[in-house]
Formats: structure tokens, C-alpha cells, sequence
């Protein structure tokens, strides 16, 4: 274990904004998102992500022949955007036009492995604290669960955060830490590396996980309790999406984590309680060995999570 190194960047973005996946039939992945409890609107042929009670738009699908991620924009303090661009700029991003689908503002650009990315001034999206869990603690003479009929379904609250593949994690940490100036919190080899924002984050932001190229493994999404977490991995199984990984609880990060799989590869991950590292907080760097770096417990891992379908 080793401490960080605060020089990667004299700025660094503060959270995820947005991003954008093709999905070759909106109308089956608006079935799944709306069971997964998101709120999706349709508008212009595309499909907009929402959370419950937020206007916030966290992600679009897009039509297009298979899954495939095409940009994600992260957001910074207006104080920090020509800085941060030139970070960009000098680490090996190279400028390039705005995708249709995103905001024409910022800066577009794609990374050293293709992977294209906007910056742009926003309002921080990732709390400035851990949240307290819901309570769990049962006092005696009072039911504790409600039944199954009352129980309601999940609702995630907000994007935690992007596991993104790379077909090189010791590349990928460099470009970000240096161009984003996200800071590297735990890593297990060459096989995944965790980065988080230095203005207070979860544990992660961005996860790089090896992948033979560039691609989505999951979006996180953040819900209140092991409870809701638990709710939804039976309501997705109970209408007919059967392909899961969880419940359990992850080492790297130490959320409890039930991830769910829809009709077109794409891993939609349940995060609760993960990990929150403060602004200047004097973390650890952690590099684990396989054996620890997945799960702390639960079910065995499912043989294809790894795979990067975007590549078939």
C-alpha cells in the first residue's frame, strides 16, 4: 500500500454527467430501464435517462445496429475548464467535433485508445458527503419488513459511477489521472484500477477494467439500501431478467453491489453504501491480488461478466 501522489494534475473534474449507448431496439432496453427503475422519456427517436424527482439527464440511448458506448462527459468548476483542457491537451487527447447527440459546448475530444469524452462547466452531480445507509436496526416488539405486495419497487437515486474497458489499465490510469486529474484509489494489477474526484467522490468515478479495446462494462446506480437493493434484484428477475450477478458485497469500493443484464450485454449494476473518499483526504492506495479484488461475498461470479461484447 502506498499513499497518493497529489501532483497527477493541478485540477481535476468533480463529477460524471452524462453519456450516451446504441441499443439496436429502444423499445425492448425502455422496457428493461423502466422495470430497472429509471424514468425514461422519449424524444427525437432517442431515449433520455432520468432518476426519480431529478431533471437531470444522466445518460441517452441512441438506435444504432448493437450495444456500444459513444461518449461520456464529465463535469468541472468553470474556475478549472482551461486548465483542465490543457491537461487534456498535453497528456495526448486530441480535440475533435461534438457528437450530435451531445451539447455542441465544451470541449470535445477522444483519449490516446479512441474513446471519445466532453468536458464541460457543470454543477457537481456527486454528493459532497457519504450518505447514511437506511436504518436496519430493528428495535423488538416491531415488524420489520412490509409484505412482499407493499414492499414497492427500486428507485435509484443517482449514476454512482462508469466501469469503462481498456485494452491497457496502466495506460488508461495515466491518461486520466494526469488529463482529468481523477486520483487512483485502488487498483488489482493489470486487470482493473478505481479512480475518484479530488473534489469528494465514491470511491469511484471511473473503474478501467482490461478489455482487448475500449467499451461499457457497467453503469452503477446508487440506491439507498441493501434493502432496495435486494427489491430490485427481485422485481428484475420476476419479469423476466434472469441474468445476474449479486447479491453481495465488493472489497474495492465495499458497496453492497446486485448487477443485472439486458436483452443486449449490457451489465446495469444496484450500488449501495459504497465508499466516500473526502476532498484532500489522506487516502491509501490498495493493489489486491485476484482473489481479493472482486468480492467480498456472494455468488460466483458469472463466466461471461468480463467479457466485452462491444468488440464481437
Amino acid at each position: 500500500m502506498s499513499k497518493i501522489d497529489f501532483d497527477e494534475a493541478q485540477a481535476g473534474i468533480h463529477s460524471i454527467i452524462e453519456f450516451a449507448l446504441t441499443m439496436p431496439d429502444l423499445d425492448e432496453e425502455a422496457h428493461f430501464l423502466e422495470n430497472y427503475g429509471l424514468q425514461v422519456e422519449r424524444e427525437n427517436g432517442i431515449l433520455k435517462l432520468r432518476t426519480v424527482g431529478s431533471d437531470h439527464v444522466w445518460a441517452k440511448i441512441l438506435p444504432g445496429e448493437k450495444k456500444r458506448l459513444v461518449y461520456v462527459t464529465a463535469g468541472c468548476y468553470e474556475e478549472d475548464f482551461d486548465r483542465i483542457r490543457q491537461q487534456i491537451l498535453t497528456a495526448g487527447g486530441v480535440g475533435t467535433d461534438p457528437h450530435p447527440a451531445g451539447e455542441a459546448n465544451g470541449f470535445w475530444f477522444r483519449d490516446p485508445h479512441g474513446r471519445l469524452m466532453q468536458l464541460k462547466v457543470a454543477e457537481k452531480t456527486m454528493p459532497d458527503n457519504k450518505s447514511a445507509m437506511g436504518d436496519m436496526n430493528i428495535q423488538s416488539n416491531v415488524r420489520g419488513a412490509p409484505a412482499r405486495s407493499a414492499a414497492g419497487g427500486t428507485a435509484p437515486t443517482r449514476l454512482s459511477h462508469m466501469a469503462l474497458f481498456t485494452p491497457d489499465v496502466t495506460e488508461a490510469i495515466d491518461f486520466y489521472t494526469k488529463a482529468f486529474g481523477v486520483r487512483l484509489a485502488d487498483r488489482s494489477g493489470d486487470i482493473i484500477a478505481f479512480t475518484y474526484g479530488r473534489h469528494g467522490s465514491d470511491h469511484h468515478l471511473f473503474a478501467f477494467l482490461s478489455g482487448g479495446g475500449i467499451g461499457l462494462h457497467h453503469a452503477s446506480w446508487d440506491v439507498p439500501s441493501v434493502e432496495q437493493l435486494g427489491l430490485g434484484n427481485t422485481h428484475m428477475r420476476a419479469v423476466g431478467y434472469d441474468r445476474h450477478w449479486g447479491p453481495g458485497r465488493h472489497v474495492l469500493g465495499s458497496n453492497y453491489f446486485n448487477y443485472v443484464k439486458d436483452p443486449f450485454g449490457q451489465w446495469w449494476e444496484y450500488s449501495c453504501h459504497i465508499d466516500y473518499i473526502e476532498k484532500d483526504a489522506d487516502w491509501v492506495i490498495a493493489n489486491f491480488s485476484d482473489e481479493d479484488a472482486l468480492y467480498l461475498w456472494g455468488p460466483d461470479m458469472p463466466e461471461d461478466f468480463p467479457t466485452n461484447v462491444e468488440l464481437e
